[in-house]
């Protein structure tokens, strides 16, 4: 029979791979990691928003991390994973190369991250700490609800997300 591990609360960080680079979001933030399914385009959606797909009857934006950071989207593969995680109340999937896994500091403080850029130029990144001999970035989901937010004021995603319906056929 197989035991459950019970959530062990210095494990503060769920870490992944986009590239070479290991990025890492707040275990809290995350509500699923799931296997990438059905996207569907949007015109004119922000950077990095490659579309939307239905999330347990929510519409959510699909972000694309790697093309968010400039690395061209590629394939996905069997490691290819979705992070769906809780932006300001919306849910918002990652795309994301493959999940490292989930870790803690190790009681240091996260260190904060250089300025890379301002307005779309920045990554998002929130701080940055060391796991596993490597650098770790952590994104400030914040920053990911200023890139959906033109998708929600447009009705395009969330809960409330309208499907425009044709019109009933005239009788000839």
């Amino acid at each position: 029979m197989e035991t459950r591990q019970r959530h062990d609360p210095s494990k503060s960080l769920v870490g992944f791979r986009v590239g070479d680079v290991r990025y890492a979001v707040p275990i809290d933030r995350v509500r699923e990691i799931v296997n990438p399914s059905a996207v569907v385009s949007l015109p004119h959606p922000p950077p990095g928003v490659i579309g939307v797909a239905d999330y347990r009857d929510d519409i959510i934006p699909i972000v694309d991390l790697r093309m968010r950071f400039g690395l061209g989207r590629t394939s996905a593969t069997r490691k290819t994973k979705w992070i769906v995680v809780d932006v300001a109340g919306r849910n918002v999937a990652l795309v994301v190369d493959s999940v490292t896994g989930v870790f803690g500091t190790g009681g240091a403080a996260l260190r904060p991250a250089p300025s890379l850029g301002a307005g779309d130029d920045a990554r998002g990144i929130a701080a940055a700490t060391n796991y596993g001999g490597a650098l770790v970035f952590v994104l400030d989901t914040v920053r990911l609800r200023e890139i959906t937010q033109p998708l929600s004021e447009a009705g395009s995603i969330g809960p409330r997300a309208h499907v425009t319906s044709l019109p009933p056929r005239a009788s000839a």
